[in-house]
């Protein structure tokens, strides 16, 4: 893609003869902001850290802002933004000497005493890095990559260990940031992070791109890759057997079964209405108590789920 902010093409690094990223190919278009998801050792670290020039990948290639992120890494860094999930600055450096100190590494920074406003420090501006909470680290840590004004923000779990208030006003700026122009890839765990702030999403498994698009493009792809966005909830007086459980995978407008807790299932379908009907037939011809049937949109939770075979998004 011409013009991309990142082009990864044909990536692979290996540790001890493993390939923890295997064959990446992911493109990262200027002024959108792009999730990148997985469970644990799916290989987003070690992509992330290829992306900022800290590792070299074993093949493939790698383009940031049009540049080799090894090769040209003092020319990157004046124009990229990396925020790290745990970094630490000196313990007893104060809130706003920190920013300023940042500051003092470009041309034109952001105005630090500004900056401490939009990210929720201004009365914490006097106060050592030490007496921070992890919330407010992290928020700090924000601060820190954005005041260059970079044209590419690299964040890790950007909202981590921030309370729900600072993690909304964190979007917020995020997406202002990105109406100014700006391009954002971001690691998180958290789901609704990426639901509601991401222009894109790519979910990667075992260093594999295994779906990218928007979230509503993702939650479009049935089980089987049909479109279709409906899911199906039954929640049931007592958990199923074994043969009923593989007898209800078996209904005809059921696409795919999975257990989301004991007596709770999500029936991914095609056809909710039908599925009701031979749903509800289905269960009384067994016996089977029903508490609850709901025809819901399958949420981006639903498809990580089923994309990476993990019980949990984390």
């Amino acid at each position: 893609m011409d013009g991309a902010a990142i082009e990864i093409a044909g990536l692979v690094k290996r540790y001890d003869g493993r390939s923890v990223v295997d064959g990446l190919d992911l493109v990262v278009a200027r002024g959108e902001i792009l999730a990148l998801l997985g469970p644990n050792g799916a290989g987003k670290t070690t992509t992330v850290e290829i992306i900022e020039g800290f590792r070299r990948p074993d093949e493939g290639e790698v383009r940031v802002l049009g540049l080799d992120p090894l090769a040209d890494g003092v020319r990157l860094r004046a124009r990229v933004g990396v925020m790290f999930q745990r970094a630490e600055v000196y313990s007893q450096i104060g809130v706003l000497e920190a920013v300023r100190l940042f500051a003092a590494f470009f041309a034109t920074p952001l105005d630090p005493v500004a900056l401490l406003e939009q990210v929720g420090l201004a009365a914490r501006a006097r106060d050592r890095y030490r007496s921070l909470s992890g919330g407010e680290r992290q928020r700090l840590g924000l601060a820190l990559a954005i005041v260059g004004r970079p044209e590419l923000l690299v964040l890790d779990e950007p909202t981590a260990a921030m309370d729900v208030s600072a993690r909304r006003a964190t979007w917020a700026l995020l997406r202002t940031l990105r109406t100014e122009g700006a391009t954002i890839l971001l690691t998180t765990h958290l789901l609704e992070e990426a639901e509601g702030l991401a222009d894109r999403v790519a979910i990667i498994d075992r260093g594999r791109l295994v779906a990218i698009g928007t979230p509503d493009e993702l939650r479009s792809t049935a089980a089987d890759g049909a479109v279709g966005d409906r899911s199906v909830r039954l929640e049931l007086a007592v958990p199923l057997g074994r043969d009923d459980e593989a007898a209800l995978s078996r209904l005809r407008h059921v696409s795919g079964v999975r257990p989301r807790r004991p007596s709770s299932y999500a029936l991914a379908t095609t056809s909710a209405g039908e599925l009701l009907v031979e749903l509800t037939a289905w269960l009384l011809a067994r016996g089977i108590e029903a508490r609850s049937i709901e025809v819901a949109r399958e949420r981006l939770e639903d498809v990580f789920l089923r994309l990476t075979g993990e019980e949990s998004g984390s």
